[in-house]
């Protein structure tokens, strides 16, 4: 099995059942902290879409209600190996796990509002990709052209699933 890519690195890798273990454990790892300041904590991502390829990278979404709450538990996570890492995206804390030296990342945490609209995106593309199995193969070809292209640009290899996505989250 395969875990983990160097920041900024694309490279898909086959499905791999192992990744749901390893999203579960997080999981669990994360509940164990977070405790009551998480409501509800999801395998979301590619990894969590069982017909297709995905950056061997766990996406984990944390629904909550109070950022300031999680950020409380910063110093608890980073000796479990989570490391907080801003706030690129608007709306969200980021966490990531992996080697920190090597600069290689096996797990992106994101912390999002509880039933908000990065949550239920988040939620809906997954579930909706796992009930959609020619839609998702359409997904998986479009990485696929952009991985051959961008293999080493990964914001615009992800900028260029950004219309595919949007139309995917308009079919609910």
């Amino acid at each position: 099995m395969s875990l983990g890519l160097k920041r900024g690195i694309v490279q898909l890798e086959p499905h791999d059942k192992q990744w749901d273990e390893i999203a579960l454990q997080t999981i669990k790892t994360l509940k164990s902290i977070l405790g009551d300041d998480a409501i509800d904590i999801q395998h979301i991502g590619s990894t969590a879409i069982q017909a297709i390829k995905a950056k061997p990278i766990i996406d984990i979404a944390v629904g909550v209600t109070d950022f300031d709450r999680i950020m409380a538990h910063n110093e608890q996570l980073q000796q479990e190996g989570i490391f907080y890492r801003g706030s690129d995206v608007e709306r969200q804390l980021l966490y990531v796990m992996g080697d920190m030296e090597k600069d290689t990342r096996t797990h992106h945490i994101h912390v999002v509002k509880w039933n908000g609209t990065d949550w239920k995106n988040y939620i809906h593309f997954r579930d909706y990709l796992n009930a959609n199995e020619n839609v998702a193969l359409q997904y998986q070809k479009l990485k696929e052209e952009l991985e051959s292209k961008y293999a080493d640009d990964r914001v615009t290899y992800t900028n260029g699933k950004q219309d595919m996505i949007d139309n995917i989250l308009n079919c609910k």
